[in-house]
């Protein structure tokens, strides 16, 4: 390699001086230096291996050899745009078409998730000619202007932020921490229904629904799974109104869910989105993404006259790659690898809830699974600075793992899809380690949760995994934190 190798101190200082601040890092305190990956491993400067738990973006495992090859060998012999003919163009789109519903047949090629997306808005708002969008609570689309706009997971970071008059925020459809919770005779419903009432007030207001927009499951939510039902009755409310669905398969596409390809499809074969945008595995880290749309949609984006050109969206190399992505799939099972495994892990972790009071809920499908801590069952306290502790512990036992959600307290399961029944093993051991140890700190106990937030114990106050404080009955000689916590930064993973 050319790249000059330097000292980990060195490198974190360089990073410091150059990359922007606002870049964050994981484990700021400590920062882990990765220098080579492969499956579902990683590998520090001093050849530490860490089971990686977090990286959905290496789909098929880091650096599978069947996607480098296809990659090295296409770029030895053409990478230029699409205004070329090339069969990869063509032959990868038909591909991918093959996995989705007949009407989906339509393909645009970018070199993002946040490009798709952006996208996806563009095509609604034309084929529609309306403006008004409804997005999710705690929603993540993408970090250009239009996506933030529509990403409630991040302009409730900023305090000063102001709400796009045209942006419509419904709430996220959980049925644990939500609105609507599994006692109820009938979420889906319920969650659908106030979509219809967002869309009578935008039409009382003038206001037209150009799209609706939800990641198929919830990432950065805090791994929410949409109760069954609701899309298609969201679907029919704001298609009266005259707008789109749009899915985002960002997070979670490609098989992850494990029972199917894409994550819309768990809702139903009577469900189908207008418009669908991936991401992240469709490379396997290599920069790449796609939006899929139906015939209808696509001639209404061109008659608007402009011609809709990226200079790298679909080129040959990127084809190559996604190709090859689609072949590992399907050569060792990796759809079926994510429901087995993720049944498994399941299992588990259900059996950690019986054990610990600290788990609330578990939730997900295949190889895309939440563990929500809290300190109270009944109330559902947040457990935000316990899920930290995990995640620290966690760390220092070469295992890597985030926490998400509105409150930071869901611990993040999307390991690449290469990840085995015996990683599962290893993981969940540790947790009921590190568990028992916390309850054991808190003087928890099963059958009685309710005092726990009121219990202190004298600990070093913790911090999450990019440096902020956490506030919560660890913190040494300070009131615990009482209720919901406010909000904090989070970065997505």
């Amino acid at each position: 390699m050319s790249v000059e190798r330097v000292e980990k101190k060195k490198t974190l200082d360089l990073r410091k001086k150059h990359i922007g601040p606002s870049c964050k890092i994981f484990f700021s305190h400590d920062p882990i230096k990765i220098i080579r990956a492969k499956g579902q491993y990683m590998y520090d400067e001093k050849g530490q291996q860490y089971l990686d738990c977090i990286n959905n973006v290496a789909h098929v495992g880091h650096c599978h050899p069947d996607v480098v090859k296809a990659g090295a060998q296409q770029m030895e012999l053409l990478n230029t745009n699409s205004r070329f003919l090339h069969d990869n163009l063509v032959l990868y789109a038909q591909r991918l078409q093959d996995t989705l519903p007949d009407k989906l047949s339509v393909c645009y090629f970018v070199n993002s998730g946040s490009e798709a997306n952006d996208l996806a808005l563009r095509l609604a708002w034309q084929y529609t000619g309306h403006k008004d969008i409804i997005t999710l609570d705690n929603a993540y689309h993408g970090h250009v202007s239009s996506l933030i706009d529509i990403s409630p997971y991040k302009f409730h970071q900023a305090s000063d932020a102001e709400l796009n008059q045209s942006v419509h925020v419904a709430p996220s459809p959980d049925v644990y921490r939500g609105k609507y919770r599994a006692d109820h005779p009938d979420p889906a419903t319920a969650y659908a229904d106030e979509v219809k009432d967002i869309i009578h007030g935008v039409c009382e207001k003038g206001g037209k629904i150009a799209a609706f927009i939800a990641e198929s499951l919830q990432s950065c939510g805090g791994q929410v799974i949409p109760p069954p039902g609701y899309f298609q009755q969201v679907a029919e409310h704001v298609r009266k109104a005259g707008g789109i669905f749009i899915a985002d398969e960002v997070q979670v596409g490609f098989g992850r869910v494990g029972s199917h390809f894409w994550a819309f499809q768990l809702q139903g074969e009577d469900f189908v989105p207008d418009i669908v945008t991936m991401g992240k595995p469709i490379g396997n880290g290599h920069p790449m993404s796609c939006v899929v749309t139906t015939r209808e949609v696509a001639e209404a984006f061109m008659s608007s006259g402009m011609e809709y050109f990226n200079t790298f969206g679909g080129n040959p190399v990127s084809c190559a790659i996604g190709m090859a992505v689609l072949d590992v799939i399907e050569k060792e099972d990796l759809q079926g690898n994510a429901l087995r495994v993720g049944r498994h892990l399941t299992r588990l972790l259900e059996k950690q809830k019986e054990k610990h009071p600290l788990v609330g809920d578990i939730r997900g499908r295949g190889l895309f699974s939440g563990v929500e801590l809290v300190k109270d069952r009944l109330k559902l306290t947040p457990a935000t600075a316990e899920a930290q502790e995990v995640i620290y512990k966690l760390k220092e036992q070469y295992i890597l793992l985030s926490a998400d959600g509105p409150h930071r307290n869901v611990l993040k399961f999307k390991p690449p899809m290469c990840f085995s029944t015996e990683n599962a093993d290893m993981v969940v051991e540790k947790i009921d380690q590190i568990l028992t140890e916390l309850e054991e700190a808190l003087g928890m106990k099963l059958h009685n949760t309710s005092n726990v937030e009121n219990d202190s114990i004298k600990r070093k106050l913790p911090t999450d995994e990019h440096g902020h404080q956490c506030h919560s009955g660890l913190a040494h000689n300070r009131v615990s934190t009482q209720g919901v916590p406010q909000r904090t930064k989070r970065l997505r993973t």
